[in-house]
């Protein structure tokens, strides 16, 4: 089953998700529990059937299975159940491998068995919140009520960066420290550990930092800054000067987000940075679609500070900013 071509208009709020299962067995219990999750389709590259695995020499993980061939890609394969602690239910069924690539690493999950596609809004992706997200080790990014079923959708990110904590962001020791009036910059990111990295990030090299959690939080403080600023005579940008946001959150995502501030007559005239793992050379045009200024993948942290710089300097000279 490869990654469908069903097309969705860019800047809607609509994503589409791959809802699969794992089937667990539960202490004491007889019956086989089938929980389901799901995955943004824009990660996934193909599904398919269990592949030959070679064993990985000195496996420090026991849920990475080993790796397979892939069309002359050597993908690692990750047995989701075993990552996630659980007791696998026996079944006749080898299950199905789910290639996804996202942060510019392409990297195979297996679960029990795939359902179908989902098309949703992002305002039906809730928050796990903290109490919940505390039992999932905080790979649960959001819940979703799809027909009657609680499904989870996992922060496969978080899962890979565990694997291989050289994939995992991470800030530049090296990163230059700017003096003088600073630069404002709005950040909204659904996941609390990349806001307050992104926050030390910007604020090292001489930024004020403002965060919200999804897109319709932000939207809503740009309006009310920009409410404020007409009614002092100002700018909007003596209040903020640039927005770096993520594409994949809750109640309203990046790329919807960057579509009303560009469609905006006042706001408009913000740069934004689209800053996700989402971030690909296949992927790349939807950004450019709803008027992103620059584009950024998630593991090139370092290069969002001086980028963002780069895009102020460049209002201004201008005469925007």
């Amino acid at each position: 089953m490869s990654q469908t071509n069903i097309l969705l208009e860019v800047g809607t709020n609509e994503l589409e998700v791959v809802e699969f299962t794992l089937l667990e067995q539960l202490p004491g219990e007889t019956e086989v529990y089938h929980g389901h999750y799901a995955v943004n389709v824009a990660k996934v590259l193909e599904i398919i059937r269990m592949p030959k695995v070679t064993e990985i020499p000195q496996l420090s993980d026991p849920s990475v299975l080993g790796a397979f061939n892939l069309r002359s890609n050597i993908i690692p394969l990750v047995d989701l159940s075993v990552w996630l602690g659980k007791t696998k239910a026996p079944s006749e069924e080898e299950g199905k491998v789910i290639v996804t690539e996202f942060n510019s690493v392409i990297t195979a999950f297996l679960v029990s068995g795939v359902n179908r596609i989902h098309r949703i809004n992002w305002e039906e992706v809730m928050s796990p919140g903290a109490y919940l997200a505390s039992f999932s080790s905080d790979c649960i990014t959001g819940v979703i009520n799809l027909e009657g079923r609680i499904v989870f959708v996992l922060d496969l990110e978080k899962i890979v960066a565990e694997l291989n904590p050289a994939l995992a962001l991470r800030l530049d020791q090296d990163l230059e420290v700017h003096s003088g009036a600073a630069m404002k910059a709005m950040i909204a990111d659904d996941s609390s550990l990349i806001r307050n990295m992104l926050r030390d990030l910007l604020e090292k090299a001489g930024f004020a930092v403002e965060t919200a959690f999804h897109g319709q939080e932000l939207w809503d403080r740009l309006q009310k800054l920009n409410q404020a600023a007409k009614k002092q005579g100002q700018s909007l940008t003596d209040h903020v000067q640039i927005v770096i946001s993520d594409i994949e959150m809750p109640t309203m995502d990046g790329l919807t987000l960057c579509k009303k501030i560009k469609e905006d007559p006042d706001l408009g005239q913000l740069p934004v940075i689209l800053f996700s793992s989402l971030i690909t050379d296949k992927l790349r045009h939807k950004g450019d679609a709803v008027g992103a200024d620059d584009q950024i993948s998630k593991p090139e942290v370092t290069q969002l500070a001086r980028r963002a710089r780069d895009l102020i300097e460049l209002r201004r000279k201008q005469g925007v900013a």
